[in-house]
């Protein structure tokens, strides 16, 4: 069981350090005390949890239990129970918690650990006796935190056309019976876990999430996630520690990530700038190996950033004190299911950096192809359609970098991933007071690819493999000939530098943009016409929002089944959306283009209509023509589930975060797949 602390309802002064150094705009806390309903929830229906506690010396230390979706949950006003296995012999936050002094030494017998009030019921975990035992425990005096976690997170952009969402890096998440050894580098005597073993160097080199724990003073902790493309984390120096006589120590283990600009909140960092010390947890979820670290931390700004990892522009040096590297010591393991598109190239270390990398800025380096805006229609004053041709890039030995045979070709639904640096990247700065916000972004962004792949371009059906030789799930993908050229049509809202840019464009200037590859959650492809499943025929639900109705309009004539031969049953589809009157003229440039979505769709329209313009006169009964139903009113509960049948439907939606929220409190029971965009 813990507690969890309440946490300050104002910014603490190192938050507003950090928000006033980074140029981030004022604006309320949103951390609330204890534990809402809404995040009880969240914890009850996450696989894994993540944990924070100090140690006796004062110490942060992280870890992550679970394995199962309710291992986790609420059990009283601000308190979680948790039912599921932990190694406390190595473990330093089960340590912590339940004052396990030593390794694998408990101080007390018959179940009770340490003081009186804290006492383990029924079962002594610390010896891990059976594979299920309660941890209770009616006072807990150390501030605990916990982090639920649906799937492994990445970096989030706040900037426009970012995607967001839980499942960013999504991995699949099993129970697995740990069988903890402790595994110290052969060549060191000290007890503190330094340098690093070989195979926690390796663990580090492909990590592509960790859990840091922090603390502002003695009354609150965070626990929160970074992550990234595999070996974000790098190790900057792992070595003997040798002090030399003037206290000055070239060796030990040092770490260094880059910091993304995720919810701007920058909690952690504030605790970090008022007290720099935090705990790591790096799980590898291939072998249940795990990785505890406690260090000391440094926040690293612009150049100082810079002179430790190329093109940072923020980053935490972690010089670490003490170190746990554990073979098989977690209660899970997880397989890759998706890597998210924010992730950013791996920052290559300052000391990594040759002659022949001085001038990586113009953001091809890790591109597959470049795409080159064609054409810009203005739909509303808001949003536009954008036509890139694509270009795939070659490597030095005159190879596509998408395939070994040609680019690979997208599947509907999925999204672009773009690199706007080499435009809209102007270097290092300590301050930007023209765009303080940029201080920390990539400048890479992600937007739904909104029609489907060009069936005139020359395409191939290639199999693909898992590596290990068998075809994977994705063997129907499509390989693009050496000398196609794709277009790539997007549908979005101006809502930001990027987008600015995409707008305010010189069409008579060539503009080409770095493409970093294509993704998209496999269950969020629609079925297409006249495909069942051992369920029977199903209906696809599409709930929108704005323009969340970008992934259907790429998938929407191959389910309604429009693009077939003459005679075949059309998809069955019923299409839910939400939009603003203003953006009615999107509507009618979707209806208009892709034939039976307009009777297909329920129209939600909110907002003032300008009955005086005769545009606006004209656009409810465009609508209307081209068989839409139209509603002047929010959409509710009763709306999403009269919508196809119970058991023979499948909902699939995309809104922004608020309405997001509402909708599966709506649907529960139901079988959904989702994504969400900052709109």
């Amino acid at each position: 069981m813990a507690t969890l602390t309440a946490l300050h309802a104002q910014w603490h002064p190192g938050e507003q350090a950090v928000q006033r150094m980074l140029g981030v705009p004022g604006r309320d806390n949103p951390t609330v005390h204890g534990l809402k309903q809404a995040h009880g929830h969240r914890v009850n229906v996450s696989p894994l949890v993540a944990f924070g506690a100090l140690d006796e010396d004062g110490r942060p230390w992280a870890t992550v239990w679970g394995g199962e979706a309710g291992f986790c949950r609420p059990i009283a006003e601000n308190v979680l129970g948790v039912n599921g296995v932990a190694d406390a012999r190595f473990d330093p936050v089960v340590q912590a918690l339940f004052a396990v002094r030593g390794v694998g030494k408990p101080d007390a017998e018959d179940g009770e650990i340490g003081h009186g009030e804290r006492r383990i019921v029924d079962e002594e975990v610390a010896g891990l006796k059976k594979e299920r035992s309660w941890l209770r425990c009616p006072s807990i005096w150390r501030p605990a935190i916990a982090s639920s976690w649906l799937a492994a997170s990445s970096p989030a952009h706040d900037g426009d056309g970012a995607r967001r969402g839980e499942s960013a890096d999504g991995k699949h998440i099993v129970p697995h019976v740990p069988t903890p050894e402790l595994v110290c580098d052969a060549g060191s005597a000290a007890d503190d876990g330094l340098p690093l073993p070989q195979g926690a160097v390796d663990l580090i080199s492909k990590a592509d999430l960790f859990f840091i724990a922090s603390k502002h003073g003695d009354g609150t902790m965070d626990v929160n996630h970074r992550g990234g493309a595999p070996g974000f984390l790098r190790v900057f120096r792992n070595r003997e520690s040798n002090a030399n006589d003037d206290g000055a120590d070239d060796g030990g283990l040092v770490l260094v990530y880059p910091e993304y600009s995720g919810n701007r909140l920058y909690q952690t960092l504030g605790n970090l700038r008022e007290d720099p010390v935090a705990g790591l947890v790096i799980p590898d979820f291939d072998t249940s190996d795990v990785l505890y670290l406690t260090g000391r931390t440094t926040i690293l700004v612009a150049e100082r950033a810079a002179a430790y990892m190329a093109r940072a522009k923020l980053a935490v040096r972690i010089d670490v004190t003490e170190a746990r590297f554990v073979r098989g010591g977690l209660p899970f393991r997880g397989s890759v299911i998706d890597y998210s598109p924010y992730n950013p190239p791996v920052r290559p270390l300052a000391a990594e950096k040759g002659e022949d990398q001085e001038d990586e800025a113009d953001g091809t380096a890790n591109a597959i192809a470049l795409a080159t805006l064609l054409t810009r229609q203005v739909i509303t004053p808001t949003i536009s359609r954008y036509v890139f041709r694509l270009t795939p890039i070659k490597n030095e030995r005159g190879d596509n970098k998408g395939s070994t045979n040609g680019l690979h070709a997208w599947h509907p639904g999925q999204h672009v991933t773009f690199d706007f640096s080499s435009e809209l990247d102007h270097g290092y700065s300590h301050m930007r007071d023209d765009d303080p916000q940029s201080l920390n972004d990539d400048f890479v962004r992600t937007f739904t690819v909104s029609a489907p792949l060009n069936t005139k371009e020359p395409a191939e059906i290639k199999n693909s493999t898992d590596g290990g030789g068998a075809v994977s799930a994705t063997s129907d993908l499509r390989v693009l000939r050496d000398n196609a050229e794709p277009e790539l049509e997007i549908v979005v809202r101006r809502h930001g530098s990027a987008t600015a840019l995409l707008a305010n464009w010189k069409l008579r200037v060539p503009l080409e943009i770095p493409v970093l590859g294509f993704g998209g959650v496999e269950d969020f492809r629609m079925p297409v016409s006249n495909v069942e499943d051992e369920t029977g025929s199903r209906e696809s639900v599409f709930v929108a929002g704005g323009v969340g109705i970008t992934p259907l309009l790429a998938q929407a004539a191959g389910v309604l089944g429009t693009d077939n031969d003459e005679g075949k049953e059309k998809g069955k589809l019923r299409v839910l959306w939400s939009l603003r009157a203003e953006d009615l003229p999107l509507a009618v440039d979707a209806f208009t283009k892709i034939n039976g979505l307009g009777p297909a769709t329920r129209l939600f329209v909110t907002g003032s209509l300008d009955y005086d313009a005769r545009d606006g006169r004209d656009l409810l009964v465009r609508v209307k023509g081209l068989g839409a139903g139209v509603v002047q009113r929010r959409m509710d509960r009763d709306d999403v589930l009269a919508a196809g049948e119970k058991g023979k439907r499948k909902f699939f939606c995309c809104t922004g975060p608020a309405m997001m929220k509402v909708l599966l409190q709506w649907m529960e029971g139901e079988e959904v797949v989702f994504e969400s965009f900052e709109y």
